[in-house]
C-alpha cells in the first residue's frame, strides 16, 4: 500500500481545475478574498514592522512580494511573511473540529512559490483548495485533537505546505513525498505557544510551519530526501504523538471526490474561536434587551473547561498586549459590551487601557460547564447571563457569526475586506482587488495580481 503522505502527494498532484464544483471554486476565492484583507490591515502594526524589517535585513534573491509593503525577496522568506501578516490580527479564518486551525495560513504557500514559478490564478486556486483539505483533514484525524494533548496546530500544518508549495513548483511525486517528510519531521510546536501570558510567538508558529513546508519543497527539487512514511512509519507520527487515536481513513479516504472547505469558517471578530459564540450572545442580549453598558452589573460567561482555563486565567484580566487581548475572554466580552463590536483597533496599544472597558472586566465571571464540555467540540456552546437592576437575561449560543450555520454573506465579506483595507488601498484598488480575486481563474499570471496589492 502507498504511504498515507504518497497518497496525499497524488492527491496534490492529480487536482484537476475543470473537475472541482463551482460552489467550492467561489468559496476559495472568499476565503482568499478575506486573507488578503486580514493581511492588509496588519501593515503597519508595530509586530509586523519588526517583522519586514527582519525581512529586508536579511535580504535575498527576489523571488515574491510581501503583500501590502510590496517588498521583494525569496520565496521562503516571502511566504513567512505573508503567513504572517495573514495571522497577525487573529482575523483570519478558522475550523475547529477535534483540532483548530486556521488554513488560510498555508496560502502563501501558494502564492510565493506560484509568483516565482509564474502560475496562473487557476493554479493558485487549486494550491489554496489543496492546503484547505489536507489541513482540514488533519485537524480530523486525532482523537481528541493533538490540541488537547499539548501540541500546537502548527505541527499539523508542516506536514500540509510542502505538497501547496510542491504543486506551485512542479514538484514529481517522489520529490513532493519527500518534502513531507523532510518538513514533517522537523518542525512539531509546543502549544506553550497559547497558553498563559502570550507573545508574538502566538502568532507566528504557523507561518513559521508554512515557511518551513516551503523551504522543504525547495530542498526535495535539488535532491534531498526525508523519510516516506513520516505519519505511519517507526517513531512517526503516529507512533510518537500517541496520546490520541489516529483515524487513517480521515486523512486519505474520498480525497479528491469530496471537499471541505465548505466546512471551514470565518472570522466575523479578530479573537480567538471560542471567544466568538460568548461575543455573538453577548452582543445579542445587549441588542435585544436594549442595555447601556452602564446597566451592567454582572456577566457570567458559562463555557468549556478548556475555554476557562486558557481564556480566563489572571493575566487575562489584566492584558497588557494585543496577543493576551484576543485571547482574553473577559476583555473581549467587555469590549463588546462597551462597544456593541469587537474590533481590530480594539486591540492597539492606546485602546486596550481603556477606562471603560478595564471597568466591565472584573464585572465578567467565566465558568466551566460540564454539559456544555460533553456536547465539545461538535458543538462549542457559551450561555451568557448579563444582570442589571432590570433584571437578569440569559442567551445561549451555539453558533458564532460566520460559521457554516450562520455565514457571512458575500456583502458582508466584501464589507469585511473593505473595512481591512481602508487606509491601505485607495476605493479603486479596493473594488480592483475585489473583482481581481472573484474572477482570479482570468489571471495568467499571480505576479499581476500580487503587485496590485503593494500599499
Amino acid at each position: 500500500m502507498a504511504s498515507i503522505s504518497r497518497t496525499m502527494a497524488q492527491f496534490a498532484l492529480s487536482l484537476d481545475y475543470n473537475d472541482i464544483p463551482l460552489n467550492v471554486i467561489k468559496e476559495v476565492k472568499r476565503f482568499l478574498l478575506d486573507s488578503i484583507g486580514c493581511a492588509l490591515a496588519a501593515c503597519g502594526n508595530e509586530d509586523m514592522e519588526a517583522a519586514h524589517k527582519y525581512i529586508k535585513n536579511i535580504g535575498g534573491t527576489e523571488q515574491a512580494t510581501v503583500i501590502g509593503y510590496g517588498t521583494r525577496s525569496n520565496i521562503v522568506n516571502t511566504t513567512f511573511m505573508n503567513s504572517l501578516l495573514i495571522r497577525a490580527l487573529d482575523y483570519n479564518d478558522i475550523y475547529w473540529e477535534q483540532d483548530p486551525s486556521h488554513p488560510s495560513d498555508i496560502i502563501p504557500a501558494a502564492l510565493s512559490p506560484g509568483e516565482w514559478f509564474n502560475r496562473s490564478g487557476k493554479d493558485i486556486l487549486l494550491g489554496i483548495l489543496i492546503a484547505y483539505e489536507l489541513e482540514m483533514r488533519l485537524c480530523n484525524a486525532a482523537v481528541p485533537g493533538i490540541r488537547e494533548i499539548g501540541w500546537h496546530h502548527a505541527s499539523l500544518t508542516q506536514l500540509v505546505s510542502p505538497l501547496v508549495s510542491g504543486r506551485m513548483m512542479n514538484l514529481s511525486e517522489d520529490e513532493m513525498v519527500s518534502a513531507v517528510g523532510i518538513s514533517g519531521s522537523s518542525h512539531f510546536t509546543l502549544g506553550g505557544v497559547v497558553a498563559g501570558a502570550l507573545t508574538n510567538m502566538k502568532n507566528t508558529a504557523d507561518p513559521m510551519a508554512v515557511e518551513a513546508g516551503v523551504r522543504a519543497a525547495l530542498l526535495s527539487k535539488e535532491g534531498y530526501k526525508g523519510p516516506e512514511e513520516v505519519y505511519e512509519g517507526k517513531e512517526g507520527v503516529f507512533e510518537v504523538i500517541n496520546g490520541v487515536k489516529w483515524n487513517e481513513d480521515k486523512l486519505i479516504d474520498g480525497l479528491g471526490n469530496k471537499f471541505l472547505i465548505t466546512q471551514c469558517g470565518y472570522k466575523a471578530f479578530p479573537t480567538e474561536a471560542l471567544t466568538h459564540q460568548p461575543i455573538t450572545a453577548v452582543l445579542s442580549v445587549m441588542e435585544e434587551n436594549n442595555i447601556a453598558c452602564e446597566e451592567v452589573k454582572e456577566v457570567l460567561i458559562e463555557t468549556t473547561k478548556r475555554g476557562k482555563d486558557i481564556l480566563s486565567d489572571p493575566s487575562k484580566y489584566d492584558p497588557k498586549t494585543k496577543e493576551t487581548a484576543d485571547h482574553s475572554l473577559p476583555y473581549c466580552v467587555a469590549c463588546a459590551i462597551v462597544k456593541g463590536n469587537v474590533l481590530p483597533s480594539d486591540f492597539e496599544e492606546e485602546t486596550i487601557f481603556d477606562a471603560r472597558v478595564r471597568r466591565i472586566l472584573p464585572l465578567i465571571k467565566v465558568k466551566a460547564n460540564p454539559q456544555i464540555d460533553s456536547l465539545f467540540p461538535r458543538v462549542k456552546r457559551a450561555i451568557v447571563t448579563i444582570k442589571t437592576n432590570r433584571g437578569e437575561f440569559t442567551k445561549t449560543e451555539d453558533h458564532a457569526k460566520g460559521r457554516p450555520e450562520r455565514p457571512l454573506s458575500d456583502e458582508e465579506l466584501i464589507d469585511k475586506f473593505k473595512a481591512n483595507a481602508q487606509g491601505k488601498l485607495s476605493k479603486d484598488s479596493t473594488s480592483k482587488v475585489v473583482d481581481d480575486t472573484m474572477n482570479l481563474e482570468s489571471i495568467d499570471s499571480i505576479s499581476e495580481y500580487l503587485r496590485r496589492l503593494a500599499i
